[in-house]
């Protein structure tokens, strides 16, 4: 029996946190075992240690969802991998496109490093459509950003917003969704607006060609201002709360706002007149589907996006990595095998 370490808990709660022994599971049909190479955090995977968000976890519990790595093994019937291959895993298992999977009863939750197990594992053995190729451009630590933050983005801006050259698009934060918001919408010949109340994040994201860089305090006033009144035509809304309303004042008329992130809180509030005159499309951003993941992967390697990753870490520092997340961090935290 061969074994493999995986970071996991026992029960809700990080204290628990800790690298135990797991059984390697020989991939039977349909399936494929992946050698993990590098995993990329999200605050999901934060909230998935603390709370459970209200999952029923089997335990021991191995978090999180983002995983690059090679094909070690295939099982009977497998077609789309051989081994050798260079993969990455996909956010939500079985979404190949189209709408996510769940009704109005029981809206979609099914998902890697929650329902399902996580990848904080040397190995994990899954089926093979939960997987996609990884792009040919990046190392495995770059290529592991992308299955989560990286398709968040890519969804919301091309996927759902049809983004074109010349919309003025408003990205808030400098995390992993919103540095990939940025590079997006600028290899997209838009203008962005980026927010944090960070000056010195602030000039880092200048680097990566931001058009104006914006102190959280007052930022709609400002957007107002530079475009003459006419708003934003993209906001990725990652604020959450009753932040909600300053997206909706600085909105475009007819514009969008992508709701993404909770970090001010998981109840979104604003005036109701805003919303009815402004007439914008307000779309929860849930990540996306295998077929947007393989389509920005395809878009990844043919303009050169490089993923800003803040610090990678060795698997045996998984508790730091989470504690820099747990931060605050510019761009993406990496946990290398």
């Amino acid at each position: 029996m061969r074994t493999a370490r995986q970071w996991s808990i026992a029960a809700v709660g990080p204290e628990d946190f800790r690298i135990r022994e797991a059984e390697i599971a020989e991939p039977s049909s349909g399936e494929i075992l992946v050698r993990a190479q590098a995993v990329s955090l999200n605050y999901r995977d934060k909230l998935m240690l603390e709370t459970g968000m209200g999952l029923p976890l089997t335990f021991p519990f191995v978090p999180a969802s983002d995983l690059a790595g090679v094909g070690e093994a295939v099982g009977p019937g497998v077609t789309r991998f051989k081994p050798g291959d260079r993969v990455i895993s996909t956010f939500s298992p079985g979404r190949i496109a189209g709408k996510e999977i769940g009704d109005a009863r029981n809206p979609p939750y099914k998902s890697l490093g929650g329902y399902y197990p996580g990848v904080l594992s040397e190995y994990v053995t899954f089926p093979q459509d939960w997987f996609v190729a990884a792009p040919s451009s990046l190392d495995a630590a770059e290529a592991s950003t992308l299955p989560c933050a990286g398709l968040t983005a890519w969804f919301a801006l091309i996927e759902q917003g049809k983004l074109k050259a010349g919309d003025r698009v408003v990205v808030q934060g400098t995390g992993g969704v919103a540095l990939f918001g940025l590079q997006i919408a600028k290899a997209h010949g838009a203008e962005v607006f980026i927010t944090s109340s960070s000056a010195e994040k602030l000039e880092r994201a200048r680097k990566l060609d931001a058009d104006h860089l914006l102190p959280r305090e007052g930022w709609v006033e400002r957007v107002l201002d530079l475009t003459g009144d006419h708003g934003a035509d993209h906001i990725l809304e990652i604020a959450g709360g009753p932040a909600f309303a300053h997206s909706l004042d600085a909105v475009a008329v007819g514009g969008r706002i992508s709701v993404i992130g909770v970090l001010e809180g998981l109840e979104i509030s604003a005036p109701t007149v805003p919303l009815i005159l402004k007439s914008p499309t307000v779309q929860g951003i849930s990540v996306g589907h295998r077929r947007a993941l393989e389509d920005f992967v395809r878009a990844v390697d043919a303009i050169g996006l490089k993923p800003v990753i803040d610090r990678r870490y060795r698997f045996e520092e998984a508790r730091e990595a989470f504690a820099h997340l747990d931060r605050g961090a510019f761009g993406k935290i990496v946990i290398e095998f």
